[in-house]
């Protein structure tokens, strides 16, 4: 007998990998039949999809359900039916839990199994290996079968009972981008509007040693992200430090991923993530207390950016969640949140609309507050009784432009400081980019389709403006310093270096005779304030800054080095000079139309080869 496990990820990604699935078939282990896993993106044509399954004939068909993918499913499941008649089909994960009855409505599944699966999963595989039905397995919603009514199903005490797909070998680490790493399950807390909490607010851990082995299988096969897919990860702060020390000693190369809340940040747990590489989610969702006592969050703003301070302080990475249109939420209550969240420099912001998510506190009282939203995935708010229609589309406009010029945009280290001197709140600044792009395209773009050059342009084009208009004209020169340099930073850290020639084989080559060419990865930039000045100011105040120094100009090369990004501002002759290397003309014939000395040149060349800044082409 045959049962294939079917994931429908939302698109190619590191992320897109079936954790939930593989977990399914590691408990079944002992089940007496055959267990597969398919994997599919909701871009795919439904038909091939089908065509797939169909070809493999498997007795049985499960689907991971969530949002995203629901009505793909639900096609995908009703073609195959069709195809091939007598199958058993059915469905988990968190829509089939939040929704069993409108899920199993009108769809070809004969069963759901809502909550955690591997236990009602390995019941289902011994009863169907052995011809017999399913119905009565506590967590098994079966057709006809009413979903209040099934026996209740008790969670794993012991989550180490479930095999590591990693360790097992049915998920391939070394396969990927990159991993989905689970450290825990549930969540000690019971926001309105979230799934995570739904059937108990108990947190059960995997062990410290299964998780140190997973970290040692990760580093061992070159693993380069782990998305961790804990709710809170440092709720527990003591364990959270532990993990963080581990990280550190066994997998120091590895970016990680983490959702994290504010309160349970201190000192020492800001330095244990800036000693690792990683970014945090911070789920901030909105800085009106009120409004987040509504959904049942308690929220303290001076406690909040005191914690914040301690990972800016330390220089961990760090970004926000921003929810717009939560109950008695208004537009200018969410561009006040928006204005807080700026101000506190986080590295990138996701801003989104609420959804009214099944089986969530919020769907079950959204009729009586006056919460008008889609019945279908993905959930979202049409309206409130204090967000009207119109008001979400200007949010939605404001969150665009904010995703756009802030977090596309790489603007973190200098967008506070840009903004202040044009008396304008950051809200009020995004709202004027937000209507200048409108107008400029005819219509508000999608940030994915934009690319990080034209982006950079768009911000220079707009700043130019804004600073002409408001009278601001002294101070372009070094706003547009600071936007280009942190431009060239961005691409200079995005874009692999080339590995440089070793100290014995850079001496036996003859750099002057040979052509050479500037690496992808270093960037070349003009400046017309000395750079380095800049960039010992930290974030300037753009006045004070304008008010003290010259604009003397200067030239660099930011390129990535062994400890980072480098700086390295040059005299413009040296700058003319890897201007002009074009991979076809000698560099000592380049050096010498610039009055550049065969010694001098050579010796330059000789560090920025060694430095990765230039390719010898030999």
């Amino acid at each position: 007998m045959l049962v294939t496990l079917v994931a429908i990820h939302p698109y190619p990604s590191p992320q897109a990998i079936p954790l939930a699935n593989a977990f399914l078939k590691g408990y079944a282990a002992n089940a007496p039949l055959e267990i597969t896993l398919a994997d599919f993106f909701a871009n795919q044509p439904a038909a091939g999809c089908v065509a797939e399954l169909v070809r493999q004939h498997p007795d049985a068909i499960g689907f991971s359900m969530y949002a995203w993918n629901r009505a793909f499913c639900l096609e995908v499941a009703r073609n195959v039916a069709s195809q091939l008649p007598g199958i058993v089909l059915f469905a988990g994960g968190p829509e089939a839990t939040a929704d069993p009855q409108g899920v199993m409505s009108g769809a070809s599944f004969d069963f759901l199994v809502v909550g955690e699966g591997e236990q009602p999963f390995a019941e289902i595989c011994s009863r169907l290996s052995a011809g017999r039905g399913v119905a009565g397995i506590p967590g098994v919603v079966a057709r006809g079968g009413d979903a209040g009514g099934m026996p209740p199903l008790v969670p794993l005490a012991d989550l180490d009972a479930i095999q590591s797909p990693y360790l097992n070998g049915i998920l391939d680490a070394g396969s990927s981008k990159g991993v989905l790493w689970q450290l825990s399950r549930g969540c000690g807390f019971a926001c309105d509007f979230c799934f995570d909490s739904l059937g108990g607010r108990g947190v059960r851990c995997f062990s410290l040693a299964r998780l140190e082995a997973e970290l040692h299988h990760f580093a061992a096969h070159g693993v380069a992200q782990v998305f961790v897919l804990d709710s809170t990860f440092n709720q527990d702060a003591v364990r959270a430090k532990a993990i963080l020390r581990l990280i550190a000693r066994i997998a120091p190369r590895i970016h990680f991923h983490f959702e994290v809340r504010s309160e349970f940040i201190d000192k020492e747990m800001a330095h244990l993530f800036a000693r690792i590489t990683c970014s945090l989610q911070i789920g901030l969702q909105s800085a009106d207390t009120e409004v987040l006592k509504g959904v049942n969050r308690v929220f303290k703003p001076k406690d909040f950016a005191a914690r914040i301070a301690l990972l800016n302080g330390c220089g961990a990475v760090f970004g926000f969640d921003l929810m717009y249109g939560l109950p008695g939420d208004t537009l200018p209550g969410f561009a006040r949140s928006l204005d807080f969240a700026l101000g506190l420099y986080p590295n990138h912001l996701d801003i989104f609309p609420l959804a009214i998510l099944p089986g969530t506190a919020l769907a079950l009282r959204s009729d009586s507050l006056g919460l008008h939203h889609l019945a279908e995935p993905p959930y979202t708010l049409l309206s409130s009784p204090t967000f009207g229609p119109e008001a979400m589309a200007q949010a939605r406009m404001l969150a665009c432009a904010c995703d756009i010029f802030y977090t596309r945009g790489k603007a973190v280290a200098w967008f506070n400081g840009v903004v202040a001197p044009l008396g304008l709140k950051p809200s009020d600044f995004l709202q004027e980019f937000g209507a200048w792009l409108k107008a400029k395209r005819g219509a508000m773009p999608v940030e994915a389709d934009l690319g990080d050059d034209e982006i950079w342009q768009m911000q220079r084009e707009f700043l130019t403006r804004l600073y002409g208009r408001k009278g601001g004209k002294r101070l372009l020169a070094l706003v547009l310093d600071l936007v280009d340099y942190h431009h060239h930073y961005a691409a200079a850290l995005q874009t692999p270096p080339p590995e440089p020639p070793g100290r014995r084989e850079l001496k036996k080559m003859a750099l002057l005779k040979i052509p050479g060419r500037v690496a992808p990865s270093a960037r070349l930039a003009e400046f017309r304030y000395e750079i380095l000045d800049i960039l010992e100011a930290g974030a300037p105040d753009v006045r004070a800054f304008a008010d003290h120094f010259p604009a003397s100009g200067s030239w660099a090369v930011i390129y990535p080095g062994v400890d980072g990004i480098c700086t390295e501002s040059i005299s413009e002759p040296y700058y003319r000079f890897l201007e002009q290397l074009d991979g076809r003309t000698p560099a000592g014939l380049i050096a010498a139309t610039l009055g550049i000395g065969a010694d001098e040149a050579r010796q330059f060349l000789e560090f920025a080869v060694s430095e990765g800044i230039v390719v010898p082409v030999c």
